[in-house]
């Protein structure tokens, strides 16, 4: 099946060499969009090709310039870490927080503190009372050694 692309006319099922010669008399490309598959027609469009691709660039080039990039930062706790210590690393990761980077804090446990995850767990929610503007994405879990949370910036509306 041809279509014409400037106009969207529908030439219908036409032998190769015809839809050649149609868009050569038009000063345009045919371009092939759909390939021949088992009982379907190839679909083929009559089109100024050149503008075509730098369309297609343009809006690929627009959908990249609106593209948000966050990034995962990493902070790392102890269960045995102090206040002032917990202060400075809430205070670090509300500056990554405000640059729109989502933060994902860690306790890494050794030992006998195995034990008593819970002790981590009390750590980890302390540290988030600690933050100004953040959602807890994923509360702490404890997987093997590790206590996880994750949290994302808060959406200004």
């Amino acid at each position: 099946m041809v279509i014409d692309g400037a106009t969207g006319n529908n030439f219908g099922v036409l032998p190769i060499q015809e839809a050649l010669r149609i868009a050569d008399d038009m000063g345009l490309d045919l371009v092939l969009l759909q390939p021949a598959k088992d009982d379907r027609k190839a679909l083929c469009k009559i089109l100024d090709y050149p503008k075509f691709r730098y369309d297609a660039e343009k809006k690929e080039k627009q959908s990249r310039k609106n593209q948000v990039i966050i990034k995962i930062k990493e902070v790392q706790l102890s269960i045995s870490i102090d206040v002032g210590d917990l202060k400075v690393k809430a205070k670090k990761a509300n500056e990554f927080l405000a640059d729109g980077d989502k933060v994902k804090v860690v306790i890494r446990m050794h030992g006998r503190q195995n034990k008593r995850p819970e002790n981590g767990i009390k750590i980890m929610n302390e540290f988030f009372a600690l933050m100004e503007n953040a959602v807890m994405e994923q509360a702490p879990v404890v997987e093997g050694n590790n206590i996880r949370m994750t949290l994302a910036p808060q959406n200004k509306k």
